[in-house]
């Protein structure tokens, strides 16, 4: 039976365009002094906030990217940070993990894999690092798991034997099966997800889920997401860090 490791890869993000940036300024015959080395998301966050006082040229502030958009964090002013996001594709996560993802709703979008339309007979599981591996624990979850799958197996290969109506169609028929099928599958099989969220959105997760010490596949999917959006936005992600819990396993925490 194959076990499976959560593992976070970006697949798109916000691109700015800072020649039509330029050319708005020369427009409106402002200047706009950014912070050497910040990066472009970053920029993105400052240059939308300074529109809404126009705080430009003799008008702007001395606080370079980060003084600035910690200003932003800390005066509430969170709106600005939703010009950012990241696309994310999640592999080697459990069910239970994402049941508890997509509870997030303002910022996210979400796309998963579906059950109803994708044969698991080959699923692999996410096991908790509590269950000690070569434990007896251990050994009896495998059994459980794996017998699991021997049903959702024979279920698939009993569709004859099914009450599925013959008015249905070959699809809603496999539909039907694989419905049948998957309701004995546990919370423990893999999935993949892909999600968007803002870097407001982002921050707020993070806030909630990064350093829940009973949950350990929450924190490990938190660290990875700040690690990919603190390397893209390091002013917006400055108050966040990785820590290592007493377990040896990571947790995001937010600096005061």
């Amino acid at each position: 039976m194959k076990i499976s490791s959560p593992q976070v890869r970006c697949i798109a993000k916000t691109m700015a365009d800072f020649d039509v940036i330029q050319d708005f300024l020369e427009a409106e015959k402002l200047t706009w002094n950014k912070t050497q080395n910040s990066s472009e998301s970053d920029n993105l966050v400052e240059f939308s906030g300074r529109v809404c006082y126009m705080s430009f040229g003799s008008r702007q502030s001395p606080r370079n990217n980060e003084q600035y958009i910690r200003n932003l964090i800390d005066s509430g002013h969170g709106s600005v940070l939703e010009h950012v996001n990241w696309t994310f594709i999640a592999s080697g996560v459990s069910r239970g993990f994402t049941h508890q993802l997509v509870r997030h709703r303002v910022g996210f979008s979400y796309s998963q894999l579906s059950q109803q339309y994708y044969d698991e007979s080959e699923a692999a599981f996410v096991a908790p690092p509590a269950l000690k591996k070569g434990s007896s624990l251990y050994t009896k979850w495998v059994d459980a798991m794996h017998s699991s799958i021997i049903l959702y197996r024979e279920l698939i290969a009993s569709a004859q034997n099914l009450s599925i109506s013959d008015t249905f169609s070959n699809k809603e028929k496999l539909r039907e099966l694989r419905t049948t099928a998957r309701s004995i599958l546990p919370n423990a099989i893999e999935t993949k997800i892909v999600f968007t969220a803002n870097a407001r959105a982002i921050r707020n997760f993070l806030i909630a889920r990064g350093a829940i010490e009973g949950d350990w596949e929450m924190r490990d999917v938190s660290t990875q997401i700040l690690n990919i959006v603190k390397k893209d936005a390091p002013s917006l992600f400055q108050d966040f860090d990785v820590v290592t819990l007493e377990d040896d396993t990571n947790a995001v925490k937010r600096k005061p």
